[in-house]
């Protein structure tokens, strides 16, 4: 997947807003693979929505948004099942984890599905996230910060051409924030990969091609 193209789109819910303030919604935007992207929100305006609406979690929007070309309104469940697994990863806020699953077995139910990491690539993150004495720690039993770390490891065991997230740092002190921006552009880079990040005042400390304003 080279392109991810918002066309005039909009979530549903501001309909009958007379004015929309962004450099996202209803507009013409083009998010391009290998370009790095923080946009930056505040609470009320969407961001999460524009993470289901590329996801394929959600539809309650009006415009089109396209992948290569193609509107993921035609999508069918094998195609979204593909995309997820091979084209966009993604860093949800809420993080969907399972609580009752330990921290390494939330990060092997995906990556047994893809293969994409050995099992010593992903203990080195967790060791390097300060993490590793987690391992066996039911995520319900671990702090937002914690989980919000299990969550970023996991979306990174797959291959992709977009890598999406909502908020990654929001329970993270800078340390670890810095850690986890070294992470992320080690593996963006070794897929050519795009990123969008969205962004509530703090974020990823790395540099960004575009900074748009939601």
């Amino acid at each position: 997947m080279n392109s991810i193209h918002l066309q005039q789109t909009l979530p549903a819910v501001f309909a009958d807003r007379n004015q929309i303030d962004s450099q996202v919604w209803h507009q013409d935007l083009t998010l391009d693979k290998g370009v790095y992207y923080r946009i930056e929100a505040v609470s009320g305006t969407g961001k999460s929505s524009l993470c289901s609406y590329i996801y394929g979690y959600r539809n309650d929007y009006q415009g089109i948004i396209c992948f290569d070309g193609v509107n993921i309104r035609n999508h069918t469940m094998a195609d979204w099942v593909e995309i997820r697994r091979r084209h966009i990863s993604m860093l949800f806020q809420e993080l969907r984890l399972f609580s009752e699953l330990t921290a390494s077995e939330n990060v092997m139910v995906k990556n047994k599905l893809t293969g994409y990491k050995d099992k010593a690539a992903i203990k080195r993150w967790f060791e390097a996230l300060g993490i590793a004495d987690k391992w066996n720690v039911p995520v319900g039993k671990m702090s937002f910060g914690q989980q919000q770390r299990v969550a970023f490891i996991r979306a990174l065991c797959q291959p992709f051409d977009f890598l999406f997230l909502d908020e990654p740092v929001s329970h993270l002190d800078e340390a670890n924030g810095e850690i986890m921006a070294q992470i992320l552009l080690e593996e963006v880079r070794k897929n050519g990969a795009g990123v969008v990040l969205t962004s509530i005042g703090r974020h990823l400390n790395m540099e960004y091609h575009k900074v748009l304003k939601l």
